[in-house]
């Protein structure tokens, strides 16, 4: 028995077909991707990352957006849990072009395609300069930095520490994005 296979979606005929689904979708570049709930610590860090950069970007030509408005990454569409862009938007716009610094709150079930999948569609596209996948359990972020042709990557952990965001001349304190966060505590030997 042979199973029938199905012309991949264009971009554009999946854009066209995403704007008349009730839900939302994201696009791998072949076919839509149905986006799933998530959980409350989900929901709140990714509240109290928009409310940080709204605050320090308040006045500045950069203005944060997620995660209802989806971004185009080397040819996949997703909707991240929030990002940067210093372009103007219009009003009715469902897609914000030249996204700067991209955020993603990652769980056990889309840890390795924040990690992996995303990072390498961020990272084809031009305009995005930073990736922050951000932990739900621990106060960490995992940072990914264009530097030039390469991307640098770094751990920032703890009590006390920043994300430094130059291209919008902006730093967020980590301890922010886990406000009213009850996070599980790591084990004494740090394994």
């Amino acid at each position: 028995m042979s199973a029938a296979l199905r012309k991949p979606m264009t971009l554009a005929e999946f854009l066209d077909w995403e704007e008349r689904q009730v839900l939302r979708y994201e696009f791998d570049g072949f076919r839509p991707v149905g986006m799933t709930g998530g959980t409350i610590a989900h929901d709140e860090i990714t509240f109290n990352v928009r409310r940080a950069l709204a605050a320090r970007l308040a006045g500045k030509p950069c203005r944060p957006l997620g995660p209802n408005v989806k971004i185009i990454a080397d040819g996949n569409v997703y909707y991240p849990d929030g990002f940067v862009t210093c372009r103007p938007v219009a009003p009715k716009a469902t897609v914000a072009d030249d996204p700067v610094v991209v955020f993603e709150v990652t769980s056990e079930g889309s840890y390795q395609t924040d990690l992996i999948v995303k990072n390498r569609s961020y990272r084809a596209t031009a305009s995005i300069q930073r990736y922050i996948i951000v932990q739900q359990a621990q106060k960490a972020a995992i940072v990914f930095a264009r530097r030039g042709e390469d991307w640098l990557a770094e751990i920032v952990s703890g009590d006390g520490m920043s994300l430094a965001l130059p291209e919008i001349g902006i730093e967020v304190p980590l301890d922010e994005l886990y406000d009213g966060i009850a996070l599980e505590a790591l084990p004494e030997d740090g394994g």
